[in-house]
């Protein structure tokens, strides 16, 4: 459940720079509901075609996620134990693990309902929380809420919390027991290993 969940962060942000500027709950709702819409209309993706999402992820999404603050929060006070290649490297392979990982659950979207709730921001503000709820048939209303900061680039999603559990800060502590163990190093590498593990289990 909470993988399906995650995964309808994924599902709606299209990059376009004509969009830049549009303000943050409008750019949520827009994104999300037209990229929920080709998943509805997608046959591939629905018989689960974790590869096709894999492309639809890559193209439509990353570009609205600052995957560097991302990391930096899940790893907590041992980013600044990194070096800046470590830094680097563990974002990549971070950023691997959560598009893998999102892109398999979002195969499993049954038409879930996406309620936006009204967003209180004064125009000086330059970070905001989305407040979204997902009406799921036969079970109760779960909260899906957008953390955004506002860059030069535009609006970037740098957290999500799902049901009061934030996706960056739920790896801290397997990401800090695995730096105790074996290092940044060690991290990159259990990361990595993770990713590939994945990748295999998708061309079965």
């Amino acid at each position: 459940m909470m993988k399906k969940l995650f995964a309808l962060l994924f599902a709606g942000f299209v990059a376009s720079a004509a969009y830049a500027q549009e303000a943050p709950d409008v750019l949520v709702q827009r994104v999300t509901d037209d990229v929920l819409e080709i998943i509805r209309k997608d046959r591939d993706i629905q018989n689960g075609d974790t590869h096709k999402v894999i492309e639809l992820v890559d193209k439509k999404v990353l570009p609205h996620f600052n995957f560097s603050h991302m990391t930096a929060l899940a790893l907590g006070k041992d980013w600044r134990k990194a070096s800046a290649q470590q830094q680097q490297q563990l974002t990549a392979e971070f950023k691997t693990l959560l598009v893998r990982t999102y892109a398999n659950a979002l195969t499993g979207y049954k038409n879930q309902k996406v309620v936006y709730k009204p967003l209180k921001m004064a125009p000086a503000d330059l970070d905001v929380l989305i407040r979204t709820e997902v009406l799921q048939p036969g079970s109760k209303p779960v909260q899906l809420d957008y953390s955004l900061e506002k860059l030069e680039s535009g609006w970037k999603v740098y957290d999500v919390v799902v049901a009061g559990i934030s996706l960056v800060t739920n790896y801290r502590d397997q990401f800090g027991q695995e730096v105790r163990n074996g290092g940044i190093d060690g991290l990159i590498a259990s990361v990595a290993a993770k990713n590939k593990s994945l990748e295999a289990n998708s061309k079965k």
